[in-house]
Order: structure tokens, then C-alpha cells, then sequence
């Protein structure tokens, strides 16, 4: 193509080469952005016909513009993974030991203490709603098992029960003498 603003021939035929491969949407974007910037098509022109974001055109477009358009794959997408599978297999080992294992006063771990602990160890900083859901997508949980929250619950409501018994009243009838309460279903 005798009109290429931008590339040589080389890249070009690179950037061609490679549309004709299997790619993930986003980078097949990067090539089209280039080879049409390389057209002579504006950034206006390219977020219309790509349904692309100007920003992501500006990049792709200065790319082309420098020179560096067969380093194309060279940019990962998206943001840089901080977690790798070691930090995730030190999670595992982590939810399944006590913290008072590694010098803590408390029996059970939270998302808040999993990342200080971690933070110590691998100096990666991750929120708590992100901790939360890596044990989720692991199949592991800071909480505690339903059937012993369950049974926690039944055991407070039935020792929650008072007898008041011997109450006289003139309203009351004499078979009532017994009043059952239950103050777990009161609050």
C-alpha cells in the first residue's frame, strides 16, 4: 500500500497477518485502531467505526505514530495481577489453621485480618471485599458453618425459656396457672 501514513511495509503486513489469527476482541482493536490511523482515519472517525473509547484510540493511534506497532502485543490487558498462586495457597493454608496459630488472641479469622496477615508476608495489599472473594471462588468462607449456627440458635432460644408459674389472678382461670415464654421469638 503506497498511501501508509504511518507504518512500513513490514509492520503492515505484520499487523495483517495477525488478524487472520484467533485474538481476543481488545487486541484485534489495537491492530484495526492502527491500521486505519495508518489510513489516515482520525480518532473521530476510528471511535465511530470501531465503537472504541478515545482514549483507546489516542493510544493505539500514537503507538502506530512512533513507530512501535509491531510491539503491539508487547502491553498486557488490563491491570497487572498483585496475586499470584502462592498468595492464594497461603490463603488456603491460612482459613484452615486458628489464627492463634501465628500469635493471635482471636479463634476465627475475617477478611480484615487475612489481608494485615498477608500484607506481612507477601507486602500485597488487597481490601477485604477482595480477600472475600477469593475465598468465595476457592469454595471457602470466614464464616461459620450453617449447621453450627443453626445449632447455636436452638440451643440460645431453648435456654431462653422461662417458667413463671403460681400467678393468681381474678382475670385469670385456674387451669392457667403455667405461663411458657419464649424470649427468643419476643426481640
Amino acid at each position: 500500500m503506497t498511501n501508509s501514513k504511518y507504518l512500513t511495509s513490514f509492520q503492515r503486513k505484520l499487523l495483517l497477518g495477525s488478524l487472520e489469527k484467533s485474538l481476543p476482541e481488545s487486541y484485534r482493536q489495537r491492530i484495526e485502531i492502527m491500521l486505519l490511523a495508518d489510513e489516515g482515519k482520525t480518532q473521530t472517525e476510528i471511535c465511530q467505526i470501531l465503537g472504541c473509547c478515545p482514549a483507546t484510540a489516542r493510544h493505539w493511534m500514537h503507538i502506530a505514530r512512533t513507530g512501535m506497532a509491531h510491539q503491539w502485543q508487547d502491553s498486557p490487558i488490563g491491570r497487572p495481577k498483585a496475586i499470584n498462586d502462592e498468595y492464594l495457597e497461603r490463603l488456603k493454608e491460612l482459613i484452615r489453621s486458628s489464627p492463634r496459630d501465628h500469635g493471635y488472641a482471636f479463634r476465627r479469622w475475617t477478611a480484615n485480618w487475612l489481608g494485615k496477615h498477608l500484607v506481612k508476608e507477601f507486602g500485597i495489599e488487597v481490601s477485604d471485599r477482595h480477600i472475600k472473594r477469593l475465598l468465595k471462588q476457592m469454595g471457602l468462607s470466614t464464616l461459620p458453618k450453617p449447621s453450627n449456627v443453626k445449632q447455636n440458635n436452638t440451643e440460645q432460644a431453648q435456654s431462653s425459656k422461662i417458667l413463671i408459674s403460681d400467678l393468681k389472678s381474678t382475670t385469670i382461670a385456674d387451669n392457667s396457672e403455667l405461663l411458657l415464654i419464649n424470649f427468643a421469638k419476643l426481640g
